[in-house]
Protein backbone atom coordinates (compact mmCIF):
# COMPACT_ATOMS: atom_id res chain seq x y z
CA UNK A 1 0.00 0.00 0.00
CA UNK A 2 3.04 2.48 0.25
CA UNK A 3 2.71 3.20 -3.54
CA UNK A 4 -1.05 4.28 -2.76
CA UNK A 5 -0.51 5.91 0.10
CA UNK A 6 2.45 8.23 -1.34
CA UNK A 7 0.18 8.86 -4.53
CA UNK A 8 -2.71 10.44 -2.53
CA UNK A 9 -0.07 12.53 -0.18
CA UNK A 10 0.75 14.05 -3.51
CA UNK A 11 -2.74 15.11 -4.78
CA UNK A 12 -3.19 16.50 -1.30
CA UNK A 13 0.22 18.19 -1.09
CA UNK A 14 -0.39 19.14 -5.28
CA UNK A 15 -4.10 20.45 -4.62
CA UNK A 16 -2.65 22.49 -1.38
CA UNK A 17 0.05 24.32 -3.36
CA UNK A 18 -2.45 24.87 -6.39
CA UNK A 19 -5.48 26.38 -3.86
CA UNK A 20 -2.32 28.68 -2.48
CA UNK A 21 -1.72 29.97 -6.26
CA UNK A 22 -6.09 30.11 -6.99
CA UNK A 23 -6.16 33.59 -5.83
CA UNK A 24 -3.08 35.10 -7.61
CA UNK A 25 -3.97 33.36 -11.17
CA UNK A 26 -5.61 35.61 -13.61
CA UNK A 27 -8.84 34.97 -15.56
CA UNK A 28 -6.93 34.55 -18.56
CA UNK A 29 -4.37 32.24 -16.87
CA UNK A 30 -7.44 30.47 -15.32
CA UNK A 31 -8.68 30.11 -18.91
CA UNK A 32 -5.69 28.58 -20.51
CA UNK A 33 -4.94 25.77 -17.54
CA UNK A 34 -8.74 24.65 -17.89
CA UNK A 35 -8.67 23.84 -22.08
CA UNK A 36 -4.96 22.66 -21.27
CA UNK A 37 -6.55 20.01 -18.75
CA UNK A 38 -9.03 19.56 -21.44
CA UNK A 39 -6.49 18.40 -23.82
CA UNK A 40 -4.55 16.14 -21.35
CA UNK A 41 -8.04 14.30 -20.56
CA UNK A 42 -8.32 13.75 -24.25
CA UNK A 43 -4.84 12.16 -24.63
CA UNK A 44 -5.03 10.16 -22.01
CA UNK A 45 -8.47 9.17 -22.69
CA UNK A 46 -8.22 8.20 -26.12
CA UNK A 47 -4.77 6.69 -25.64
CA UNK A 48 -6.23 4.12 -23.34
CA UNK A 49 -9.15 3.30 -25.18
CA UNK A 50 -7.00 2.95 -28.51
CA UNK A 51 -4.11 1.45 -27.35
CA UNK A 52 -6.26 -1.61 -25.50
CA UNK A 53 -8.97 -1.80 -28.34
CA UNK A 54 -6.57 -4.41 -30.33
CA UNK A 55 -5.87 -6.28 -27.38
CA UNK A 56 -9.99 -7.09 -26.26
CA UNK A 57 -11.28 -10.20 -26.44
CA UNK A 58 -14.58 -9.25 -26.66
CA UNK A 59 -14.68 -5.99 -29.37
CA UNK A 60 -18.63 -5.26 -28.38
CA UNK A 61 -17.94 -5.53 -24.75
CA UNK A 62 -17.22 -1.65 -24.28
CA UNK A 63 -20.27 -0.89 -26.70
CA UNK A 64 -22.35 -2.90 -24.05
CA UNK A 65 -20.90 -1.33 -21.18
CA UNK A 66 -21.02 2.42 -22.43
CA UNK A 67 -24.78 2.08 -23.48
CA UNK A 68 -25.80 0.11 -20.43
CA UNK A 69 -23.48 1.96 -18.12
CA UNK A 70 -24.82 5.09 -19.29
CA UNK A 71 -28.65 4.60 -18.85
CA UNK A 72 -28.34 3.07 -15.15
CA UNK A 73 -26.62 6.05 -14.53
CA UNK A 74 -28.93 8.39 -15.77
CA UNK A 75 -31.86 6.60 -13.87
CA UNK A 76 -30.02 6.63 -10.95
CA UNK A 77 -28.85 10.31 -11.93
CA UNK A 78 -25.15 9.99 -10.33
CA UNK A 79 -24.26 13.34 -11.90
CA UNK A 80 -26.93 15.13 -10.62
CA UNK A 81 -26.07 13.88 -7.02
CA UNK A 82 -22.59 14.16 -7.01
CA UNK A 83 -23.13 17.59 -7.89
CA UNK A 84 -26.14 18.57 -5.24
CA UNK A 85 -23.38 16.85 -2.41
CA UNK A 86 -20.83 19.64 -3.82
CA UNK A 87 -22.69 22.22 -3.82
CA UNK A 88 -22.92 21.96 0.22
CA UNK A 89 -19.38 22.44 0.41
CA UNK A 90 -18.86 25.32 -2.19
CA UNK A 91 -18.87 28.51 -0.62
CA UNK A 92 -19.48 30.56 -3.84
CA UNK A 93 -22.70 29.50 -5.92
CA UNK A 94 -20.82 30.70 -8.55
CA UNK A 95 -18.29 28.47 -8.16
CA UNK A 96 -20.51 25.21 -7.48
CA UNK A 97 -20.89 24.13 -11.11
CA UNK A 98 -17.00 24.49 -12.08
CA UNK A 99 -16.23 22.35 -8.65
CA UNK A 100 -18.26 19.37 -9.69
CA UNK A 101 -17.19 19.36 -12.41
CA UNK A 102 -13.12 20.05 -11.88
CA UNK A 103 -14.13 17.39 -9.28
CA UNK A 104 -15.62 14.78 -11.73
CA UNK A 105 -13.04 15.23 -14.12
CA UNK A 106 -10.30 15.00 -11.62
CA UNK A 107 -11.30 11.76 -10.08
CA UNK A 108 -11.78 10.22 -13.27
CA UNK A 109 -7.95 11.52 -14.65
CA UNK A 110 -6.28 10.18 -11.39
CA UNK A 111 -8.69 6.81 -10.94
CA UNK A 112 -9.37 5.47 -14.20
CA UNK A 113 -5.95 6.09 -16.07
CA UNK A 114 -3.87 3.03 -16.68
CA UNK A 115 -0.63 3.59 -14.10
CA UNK A 116 -3.18 3.85 -11.49
CA UNK A 117 -5.28 0.84 -12.10
CA UNK A 118 -2.24 -1.37 -12.87
CA UNK A 119 -0.24 0.14 -10.35
CA UNK A 120 -1.91 -1.37 -7.09
CA UNK A 121 -2.09 -4.67 -9.09
CA UNK A 122 1.42 -5.05 -9.93
CA UNK A 123 2.35 -3.66 -6.12
CA UNK A 124 0.08 -6.59 -4.75
CA UNK A 125 1.42 -9.02 -6.73
CA UNK A 126 5.65 -8.24 -6.79
CA UNK A 127 5.75 -5.38 -4.27
CA UNK A 128 6.89 -3.18 -6.89
CA UNK A 129 5.60 0.24 -6.90
CA UNK A 130 7.29 1.61 -9.46
CA UNK A 131 4.16 2.71 -11.72
CA UNK A 132 2.44 4.48 -8.33
CA UNK A 133 5.47 6.53 -7.80
CA UNK A 134 5.32 7.26 -11.63
CA UNK A 135 1.69 8.13 -11.46
CA UNK A 136 2.19 10.00 -8.36
CA UNK A 137 4.69 12.79 -9.77
CA UNK A 138 1.85 13.16 -12.52
CA UNK A 139 -0.87 12.97 -10.42
CA UNK A 140 1.17 16.36 -8.11
CA UNK A 141 1.49 18.42 -11.34
CA UNK A 142 -1.91 17.54 -12.68
CA UNK A 143 -3.61 18.07 -9.04
CA UNK A 144 -1.08 21.46 -8.89
CA UNK A 145 -3.19 22.58 -12.66
CA UNK A 146 -6.69 21.52 -11.31
CA UNK A 147 -6.44 23.55 -7.75
CA UNK A 148 -5.15 26.62 -9.13
CA UNK A 149 -8.12 26.20 -11.27
CA UNK A 150 -10.54 24.96 -9.23
CA UNK A 151 -9.58 25.99 -5.52
CA UNK A 152 -8.91 23.79 -2.75
CA UNK A 153 -12.07 21.80 -2.78
CA UNK A 154 -9.68 19.96 -5.20
CA UNK A 155 -8.25 17.74 -2.43
CA UNK A 156 -11.31 15.76 -1.92
CA UNK A 157 -10.58 13.49 -4.85
CA UNK A 158 -7.19 12.58 -2.92
CA UNK A 159 -9.68 10.32 -0.39
CA UNK A 160 -11.67 8.94 -4.01
CA UNK A 161 -8.14 7.54 -5.09
CA UNK A 162 -6.78 5.91 -1.95
CA UNK A 163 -10.27 3.90 -1.96
CA UNK A 164 -10.22 2.95 -5.51
CA UNK A 165 -6.31 1.88 -5.56
CA UNK A 166 -7.29 0.42 -2.24
CA UNK A 167 -9.47 -1.79 -3.83
CA UNK A 168 -7.86 -2.93 -6.73
CA UNK A 169 -4.90 -3.86 -4.01
CA UNK A 170 -6.94 -5.84 -1.70
CA UNK A 171 -8.49 -7.95 -4.15
CA UNK A 172 -5.34 -8.84 -5.82
CA UNK A 173 -3.98 -9.63 -2.41
CA UNK A 174 -6.84 -11.94 -1.70
CA UNK A 175 -7.14 -13.66 -5.26
CA UNK A 176 -3.96 -12.78 -7.40
CA UNK A 177 -6.04 -14.10 -10.57
CA UNK A 178 -9.40 -12.07 -9.57
CA UNK A 179 -8.18 -9.10 -11.83
CA UNK A 180 -6.82 -10.78 -15.20
CA UNK A 181 -5.44 -9.23 -17.91
CA UNK A 182 -8.54 -9.36 -20.35
CA UNK A 183 -10.57 -7.82 -17.88
CA UNK A 184 -8.10 -5.06 -17.07
CA UNK A 185 -8.02 -4.19 -20.84
CA UNK A 186 -11.77 -3.76 -20.97
CA UNK A 187 -11.38 -1.75 -17.82
CA UNK A 188 -8.74 0.62 -19.43
CA UNK A 189 -11.16 0.98 -22.66
CA UNK A 190 -14.32 1.94 -20.93
CA UNK A 191 -12.34 4.09 -18.42
CA UNK A 192 -10.33 5.36 -21.00
CA UNK A 193 -13.86 6.67 -23.16
CA UNK A 194 -15.12 8.57 -19.36
CA UNK A 195 -11.79 10.40 -19.65
CA UNK A 196 -12.55 11.41 -23.13
CA UNK A 197 -15.95 12.21 -22.20
CA UNK A 198 -14.00 14.96 -19.27
CA UNK A 199 -12.11 16.26 -22.06
CA UNK A 200 -14.99 17.06 -24.09
CA UNK A 201 -16.74 18.72 -21.30
CA UNK A 202 -13.94 20.60 -19.96
CA UNK A 203 -13.23 21.95 -23.88
CA UNK A 204 -16.91 23.22 -23.63
CA UNK A 205 -17.48 21.06 -26.84
CA UNK A 206 -20.18 18.96 -25.62
CA UNK A 207 -22.05 18.55 -22.02
CA UNK A 208 -20.81 15.02 -21.20
CA UNK A 209 -22.40 14.05 -17.92
CA UNK A 210 -19.25 11.34 -17.43
CA UNK A 211 -20.20 10.19 -14.29
CA UNK A 212 -23.80 9.52 -15.76
CA UNK A 213 -21.41 6.47 -16.99
CA UNK A 214 -19.54 5.24 -14.13
CA UNK A 215 -21.86 2.04 -14.11
CA UNK A 216 -19.89 1.34 -17.04
CA UNK A 217 -17.02 0.07 -15.03
CA UNK A 218 -19.40 -2.26 -13.59
CA UNK A 219 -20.39 -4.29 -16.87
CA UNK A 220 -16.88 -5.62 -17.95
CA UNK A 221 -16.60 -6.82 -14.27
CA UNK A 222 -20.14 -8.61 -13.99
CA UNK A 223 -19.32 -10.18 -17.84
CA UNK A 224 -16.17 -11.77 -16.41
CA UNK A 225 -17.79 -12.58 -13.30
CA UNK A 226 -20.83 -14.37 -15.08
CA UNK A 227 -18.78 -16.21 -17.41
CA UNK A 228 -16.27 -17.49 -15.00
CA UNK A 229 -19.44 -19.54 -13.31
CA UNK A 230 -19.67 -21.03 -17.04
Amino acid sequence: MLGTIVNTCTIIVGSVLGAAMHRGVKEKYCVILYDGLGLVSLAIGLNAAVNNLPKSTFPVLFIVSIALGGVIGTWIDIDKRFSRLVDQYSARPGERNKLSQGLSAAILLYCVGPLSMLGPVISALKADNTFLFTNATLDLISSIVFASTYGIGMVLAAPALFCWQGMFYAITKVSSSAISDQLMTELLIVGGLLITGSGLALLNIKNVKTLNFLPALLVPVIWFLLKSFL
